[in-house]
């Protein structure tokens, strides 16, 4: 009996996660095509620190996280930055967000991370299998830094939230910290490590390498700005692009923050913030580290890449279109010299890059209300290059009409739209 479903697709939106997404529907026969108005990962998927963490489980939202944001906004190096004019429009979004740390809250919404990372690291293993570039993704730990002795707690509710997760964790005590990375100041005198970790040497050139692997399977990449997604007369769809329009019976939109617009356009509200992050690479760095490290208190990550050690982080609120504020980038010179009192920091080169963030930490994935074989997936915050595999299997399962072993409730499209998800 001939399969039902055409198969064919487009994928929107040319990062990790959309490549990640090809991949997968390729695996289930479909033709795909994939459109950005970049090259394949040279957006936000090129910018991160390179974390490939299989037990994030702890969202951003956090009881008692209001607290903290006061000190954290008027600190100007501090993890989070708003622009004033912008908040607004940002209040509904921050209500949710509040809404969504309530402590009752988060054992589920933790198991909702957790399915979609806890892969992680063994599917980027399997993806590069027999490509040559496997040492693109490495093994290692995950070392969160405290300064003072007793802060790396394991009965914190994040660590126990973990813990009851399955997550193996180790308390590491001032000199303990040096035995594994020598160069970490003695100003930190405790540490959480996270094993079973994963990381990449360069987000950006592991993006490319997953998309030439997809266009040598016979996947097509189209440059284009998408203005709109036209639903057809037939119940399929026309991408309409600044080149020229496309048709399909399938779409996966994939383009991160930029989804939200084109949602709307078909009348399809969805909770999701443009968070914009920024990093900063030094590229002379004069040595190297074995992990990613997180400096718990500045919230921000560091890691050796092929390109230098690269700082990351920062939380800044002020939508999609307004410029960079690259001084925010430019504090993580003082802030990881701080971490790292050996590092070199002459020649540094600047990023921004915008992260879809949903109030909850959970991702949208699925089909957008209203809007057969218009499939989502976008909205993973700070967590797309470890979440970009299995979001791409669970996209193809459900364009391929196949049952999921997964309770699909928590990632819906329209869960902040009717109250409380």
């Amino acid at each position: 009996m001939p399969d039902a479903q055409p198969r064919e697709a487009i994928v929107v939106g040319a990062g990790l996660i959309g490549i990640c997404a090809a991949l997968a529907l390729q695996e289930k026969g479909f033709d795909v095509r994939i459109i950005d108005r970049d090259g394949a990962a040279e957006g936000t998927s090129s910018g991160n620190a390179g974390v490939i963490s299989p037990w994030s489980c702890i969202p951003q939202s956090m009881p008692g996280v209001w607290k903290n944001v006061p000190k954290w906004l008027f600190d100007p190096d501090g993890p989070l930055a708003l622009r004033w004019s912008y908040v607004p429009r940002l209040m509904p979004w921050i209500w949710k967000f509040l809404q969504s740390g309530a402590l009752e809250r988060l054992p589920a919404i933790a198991d909702a991370m957790l399915a979609v990372n806890r892969p992680s690291v063994d599917m980027y293993h399997q993806l590069l299998a027999g490509g040559g570039d496997e040492d693109l993704v490495e093994d290692c730990l995950y070392l969160h830094l405290y300064r003072k002795a007793d802060g790396a707690n394991l009965d914190d509710l994040p660590w126990r939230l973990r813990r009851e997760r399955g997550v193996e964790l180790q308390v590491l005590r001032d000199g303990e910290i040096r035995e594994i990375e020598p160069e970490v100041s003695p100003a930190f005198k405790s540490a959480m490590v996270i094993k079973k970790q994963g990381r990449t040497v360069n987000p950006g050139r592991l993006g490319k390498v997953l998309a030439a692997k997809a266009e040598a399977q016979g996947a097509t990449f189209l440059r284009g700005n998408v203005e709109r997604i036209v639903p057809q007369a037939d119940g399929g769809y026309r991408i309409d692009t600044d080149q020229g329009g496309h048709t399909t019976k399938t779409v996966v939109l994939a383009a991160g923050a930029w989804s939200v617009r084109l949602l709307a356009a078909l009348g399809v509200p969805v909770a999701l913030e443009a968070e914009r992050g920024y990093h900063l690479v030094f590229k002379d760095p004069g040595l190297s580290l074995k992990h990613s490290i997180m400096d718990t208190d500045r919230k921000f990550v560091t890691s050796s890449m092929e390109m230098g050690v690269r700082a990351a982080g920062t939380a800044e609120f002020a939508g999609l279109d307004a410029a960079p504020n690259y001084r925010r980038a430019r504090v993580f010179t003082s802030l990881t010299k701080s971490l790292l009192p050996n590092l070199n920091t002459e020649a540094a080169e600047e990023w921004m890059g915008v992260r879809p963030s949903s109030p909850d930490s959970v991702p949208f994935i699925g089909e957008a209300p209203g809007h057969p074989r218009l499939f989502c997936a976008f909205g993973h915050g700070h967590l797309g290059l470890t979440g970009a595999p299995m979001t791409g299997r669970m996209i193809a399962a459900l364009a391929a009409d196949e049952p999921l072993n997964i309770d699909m409730t928590p990632y819906r499209v329209d869960r902040f739209s009717h109250g409380r998800p």
